[in-house]
């Protein structure tokens, strides 16, 4: 977990709280509990339109400094957006499936850290981090694909 991963998550933070987000959270992930990433970014929108608008400014910010998500998942419906940025996670759900899937329940043992927090340097920690274990299982898969973005209605 390095500073430059975490001034990133400190920008996807920005850009869901400058999208009007609710329920904005930072869990930096327990390295042994088995995640697949160091930080999840939780929110929640009120209806699909800003769900779509929030996705949709995380990745402008964080495509302004090279950062693409390897993987978006559920932006046509946005109910649950999901942005991978193999380092961090953000997650951008409805209310309901927010309260539904409950991950901060889930990944209880993760540490709730605020967007100052990440500002700060990172405590050094010894073992193999989270996201060096998602990429080296990911990598070949990863380097295939390509995030396909549908097409917006007018």
């Amino acid at each position: 977990m390095n500073l430059e991963t975490r001034q990133q998550v400190a920008q996807a933070v920005q850009a869901v709280e400058s999208k009007k987000a609710e329920e904005v959270a930072i869990l930096e992930m327990d390295r042994n509990s088995g995640a697949f990433t160091d930080y999840f970014v939780l929110c929640s929108g009120t209806n699909p339109r800003q769900i779509q608008a929030i996705s949709d400014e995380v990745e402008r910010r964080l495509a302004e400094v090279g950062r693409r998500p390897t993987s978006l998942e559920g932006y046509t419906q946005a109910e649950w957006v999901l942005l991978d940025y193999l380092d961090f996670v953000v997650h951008i759900f409805s209310e309901r499936a927010r309260q539904f899937y409950d991950l901060e329940r889930l990944w209880k043992s993760a540490r709730k850290l605020s967007p100052a927090d990440l500002l700060k340097k990172p405590a050094r920690k010894t073992g193999k981090s989270a996201s060096a274990k998602a990429k080296s299982r990911r990598s070949s898969a990863n380097s295939k694909s390509k995030v396909q973005r549908p097409k917006k209605k007018k």
